[in-house]
């Protein structure tokens, strides 16, 4: 009976709970602001409000944002603020529901951003390296790619009149945003160059440009407008092996070209023509000068690779904008459609800063994305707009050692008690953030660009740290196994949830149940 009566009368158990506490716990115990700050926590959590409908779905993804990431990107921002930091929450880590995602691909225990992607957006785990389609496909092999197409959360949203988005800081072309769109036998196929002779699939850059009349054409009778916002780096996978074509902000060779396609086609140029009214931007100057009041649709593509990683953006040759920036852009043009939206964010650049070793710069990325979010819930209505934050997979990324609270989370350790580093028994100083495998140590000073580190090969064995200073942006960890680049791991990651529809979100649940979580908020496919 005693359990009935305390689960039916969850917020009087509560107040029960608390005056007993009072009753059996000395004051110092329940007077503590550890224990009243939980108890406050409970409180609201009880009094949250169940709704299962979202007229908006906003997914946020970082890209090898594992949990180590989480943990020590809320002490690093902490830090940064004069705090000691572990105390703090990325923005994200402060939504009510929270559930742990199991990442591994169809045929691999590790997975990649490939099949990870297509599990989130389809509500299908597949195999390692394709996109968008199901796991009996068989990699590289062209033929196989028909009649094993998987239908995404976006091209529903799209079908269902919804206006549709996607936001990269990694090329628009690779893996995570490739997932929302793309049906290719390898992630690696994203212009025709990149493509084995004989091959006679579309690639994955033209498929971008073509989203709207592959759609239709796939599903007779759907009349779709396409979509809406498109922004991300990967220009060269748009453009012509040709030097006539580069962008002013290109920086290379006047003689080399900056485009990689062979076929002569200017994707920008048939983009321009199928959206009169859209704008292509390649810069900074040109992502300001946005009206999101009349602008129908936009491609901005503001690399000829990847983006800048966050810390290194200033470098840019005509400036790019954060990835704040382009969430709360595109949340503006987005939401003009009385019906609705579906937009995709990934920060993509945390992972290629841990492939490359560099703690700064994934922290870095991190914190932007945290920055990100919270532009988002402050551009929507919480009432009808669902917004989940997770990441595709995780990295062999660690936190070691016994370090004392507040001590610099980029720093060497130092001990309780102690004011000088912890030496392990080689007898030199080590840091709190390591990885298991990759190309190790490396001290480039004010170095922002973390693939610096590819310029030589992998370090091997121990250094001594003693006179370096590990919390500069230069500086990448040591590591265990030296290989020549560091790899994802197969770890858990998070899924963080708030809006319509967050409820749902609890425990520990396969990777592919966030398509269903999107498609119960936003009924993609009620007839």
């Amino acid at each position: 009976m005693k359990k009935k009566w305390y689960a039916a009368t969850g917020v009087a158990s509560l107040t029960l709970s608390t005056c007993l506490s009072a009753q059996v716990l000395p004051s110092y115990q329940t007077d503590s602001a550890w224990y009243t700050d939980s108890q406050n926590a409970i409180a609201q959590k009880q009094s949250l409000p169940v709704s299962s409908k979202a007229k908006n779905v906003i997914l946020f993804v970082g890209d090898g944002m594992g949990i180590s990431t989480l943990t020590a990107s809320r002490i690093y921002e902490g830090q940064l603020a004069g705090k000691s930091g572990e105390e703090g929450y990325l923005s994200f880590e402060k939504f009510p529901y929270t559930a742990l995602v199991k990442t591994y691909n169809v045929d691999a225990q590790t997975p990649d951003s490939a099949g990870t992607m297509t599990a989130i957006m389809t509500g299908a785990k597949t195999d390692v390296g394709v996109i968008g389609v199901d796991e009996d496909i068989v990699r590289g092999d062209c033929s196989t790619v028909k009649g094993n197409e998987l239908v995404t959360a976006l091209e529903l949203a799209e079908i269902k009149g919804l206006s549709t988005g996607i936001i990269s800081t990694a090329r628009i072309t690779h893996a995570t945003p490739a997932a929302t769109y793309a049906k290719s036998a390898d992630r690696n196929w994203e212009d025709n160059s990149d493509q084995p002779d004989g091959v006679d699939c579309e690639d994955i850059a033209s498929q971008l440009i073509n989203f709207e009349s592959n759609l239709e054409a796939r599903f007779p009778g759907v009349d779709v407008n396409g979509m809406e916002v498109a922004f991300g780096g990967g220009r060269r996978h748009f453009l012509p092996k040709d030097p006539a074509y580069n962008s002013a902000d290109f920086g290379g060779e006047p003689t080399k070209a900056e485009g990689d396609r062979t076929d002569n086609r200017d994707l920008t140029a048939e983009w321009m023509t199928q959206y009169g009214n859209g704008s292509y931007i390649i810069d900074q100057a040109g992502f300001d000068a946005i009206n999101t009041e009349t602008t129908s649709h936009v491609l901005g593509l503001f690399n000829e690779s990847h983006m800048q990683y966050e810390a290194d953006r200033n470098n840019d040759v005509a400036g790019e904008p954060s990835l704040s920036e382009m969430t709360e852009k595109a949340i503006k043009i987005l939401d003009n459609n009385q019906n609705g939206f579906f937009l995709m964010v990934e920060s993509g650049r945390i992972d290629h800063a841990h492939h490359a070793g560099n703690a700064f710069g994934a922290l870095s990325d991190t914190i932007e994305l945290a920055k990100a979010v919270e532009a988002a819930v402050a551009s929507t209505n919480p009432e009808d707009t669902l917004i989940l934050v997770t990441a595709d997979h995780g990295h062999v990324f660690t936190i070691a050692g016994y370090p004392k609270r507040g001590n610099p989370i980029l720093g060497k350790v130092v001990g309780v008690g102690s004011t000088e580093p912890s030496l392990a028994n080689d007898g030199m100083p080590y840091t709190t953030l390591g990885y298991t495998n990759g190309l190790g140590f490396r001290d480039l000073g004010n170095e922002t660009d973390s693939d610096a580190s590819y310029a030589e090969g992998p370090v091997t064995g121990r250094q001594d740290l003693t006179a370096i200073d590990t919390t500069t942006p230069g500086f990448h960890q040591e590591t265990l196994v030296p290989m020549s680049s560091e790899t994802h791991a197969g770890e858990d990651i998070s899924l963080h949830a708030t809006g319509p529809g967050a409820h749902l979100i609890q425990g520990v649940v396969e990777q592919n149940i966030i398509f269903h979580y999107i498609n119960q908020a936003l009924d993609l496919t009620a007839k």
